[in-house]
């Protein structure tokens, strides 16, 4: 098993789209079970293929729910919204207060190729939607208002 380095932003896989997967495939249960432990080796409560240099739809989360290996995740609707401060691994010694759905229902593939469609709240339907945006090339400095988000930028 090959160590896996966070990806730090500026970094440009940071910035792009993921691509879709037709399966969980053997690499990919290789990749998440790679994930899962750098995921925790850096306390982190979620982790999303681009964070590790790899731009394909994969994420783990690891909240109140358990572990959770996704890939091909969406969001088929949302419920409710809430703001909190968030931290990300790519972006540290940062936080960002981030408006997110409370409730949010998900497609996605796991770890045994079944399709599976749930609805998740609270922590694990905010980290899912954190990696999600990862998954967009999006990281939480997005969310700060044009004139801080410049500042924060300049100084990376």
């Amino acid at each position: 098993m090959k160590d896996l380095n966070i990806k730090k932003h500026p970094d440009p896989v940071l910035r792009k789209k993921s691509g879709s997967l037709k399966k969980f495939g053997e690499s990919e249960k290789e990749l998440a079970s790679q994930m899962t432990t750098t995921m925790r080796v850096t306390h982190g409560i979620g982790l999303a293929a681009p964070q590790v240099g790899i731009s394909k739809r994969i994420i783990i989360v690891d909240t109140e729910s358990g572990i959770l290996k996704m890939v091909n995740p969406k969001i088929i609707s949302k419920k409710g919204s809430s703001s909190l401060e968030e931290g990300c691994l790519s972006v540290p010694d940062k936080s960002v207060n981030v408006k997110r759905a409370e409730e949010i229902t998900i497609s996605y593939i796991d770890e045994n190729n079944k399709e599976r469609t749930e609805t998740f709240s609270g922590l694990t339907a905010r980290v899912i939607q954190h990696e999600l945006d990862h998954l967009a090339g999006k990281l939480i400095i997005d969310y700060l208002p044009w004139y801080k988000r410049i500042f924060v930028i300049g100084r990376s």
